[in-house]
């Protein structure tokens, strides 16, 4: 919060994302924050602004739409699409925000070790570097696995978890624990903040260790199908999944360097959670529970 007691407006783009939404949530009931939301597609703009929300437009194809988006804003949550453009539309987009003013960025980033060779993951980082580079302060958040995905990885009708790194560890965290650090780091801003790095794995589990806390809460008998990165690579290729060719790659070399080793911190602990909200992480049990009707629906009517 300021410590000028004036209101900070607070950009959150990927505000209509699992995070974004969290962020927004937590922001709009702050006192001393405005939040502004954005959408890309104009109509979706009107609906919002006639729900009485700060909405504008912005496309980050679009940099002629920055300007606008950006006027008048203290502090910028940054999230990019998951495409090679991240590049390009980070690099313009944070242009913008110098020109604009803006004091503070929040990236959301990656779980990587400075040397990391993962495609996808240095992408991420040659944008960290460039905010550095702005002049304006900045924090980046280094969230692990999202545990919302295993809303995908558990098939309740088979009563099977699939992971896709073998027998190896994972690091996990929950979106509702990237989201209260990101709006507490916003709303703090760059006095407390500034030039910090924070890490998000709240917990470390294998897929049969995913399967046994899934199955105790549920009360099923739930296995584990315990695949690698070539099986991955046929999710994309067989059309499951739409997905950008080079993110699609960089995911599938992920897989790689996580089972031969080369990834292998992503199956550590390292939990800023706590030092930033004052509260503890959510476990992976607490997060199944807080889950369980969406997970299998069917299992919560037997208890």
């Amino acid at each position: 919060m300021d410590t000028n007691n004036r209101t900070v407006e607070v950009l959150v783009v990927g505000s209509s994302g699992q995070v974004g939404k969290k962020i927004v949530s937590i922001l709009e009931n702050t006192p001393g924050c405005r939040v502004r939301v954005t959408s890309r597609r104009p109509a979706e703009v009107d609906r919002l602004k006639a729900e009485g929300k700060n909405a504008v437009y912005l496309d980050l194809d679009r940099p002629e739409t920055f300007g606008a988006a950006l006027a008048g804003v203290d502090r910028l949550f940054l999230l990019t699409g998951y495409t090679v453009a991240m590049l390009t539309q980070s690099k313009t987009l944070v242009d913008a925000a110098s020109k604009a003013g803006v004091e503070h960025v929040v990236h959301l980033g990656v779980f990587a070790d400075w040397d990391t060779t993962d495609p996808h993951f240095t992408w991420h980082q040659l944008v960290e570097t460039y905010i550095k580079a702005s002049g304006m302060a900045w924090t980046n958040l280094h969230p692990n696995m999202f545990m919302e995905n295993l809303h995908f990885m558990f098939d309740a009708q088979k009563q099977v978890v699939t992971t896709f790194w073998h027998g190896n560890r994972m690091g996990w965290t929950a979106a509702s624990d990237i989201a209260a650090v990101a709006a507490t780091v916003l709303q703090d801003g760059p006095k407390k903040h500034g030039g910090k790095d924070y890490w998000l794995s709240a917990e470390v589990a294998t897929g049969a260790q995913l399967a046994t806390i899934i199955g105790e809460v549920l009360g099923q008998n739930v296995s584990s199908n315990l695949l690698g990165p070539d099986e991955f690579k046929e999710v994309f290729t067989s059309g499951a999944l739409t997905v950008e060719a080079w993110y699609a790659e960089g995911g599938v070399e992920f897989m790689r360097q996580v089972v031969d080793g080369r990834m292998g911190y992503i199956g550590s602990v390292r939990n800023d959670v706590p030092h930033v909200t004052g509260r503890p992480a959510l476990t992976l049990r607490e997060w199944v529970v807080q889950h369980r009707e969406q997970l299998a629906p069917v299992a919560s009517d037997k208890t």
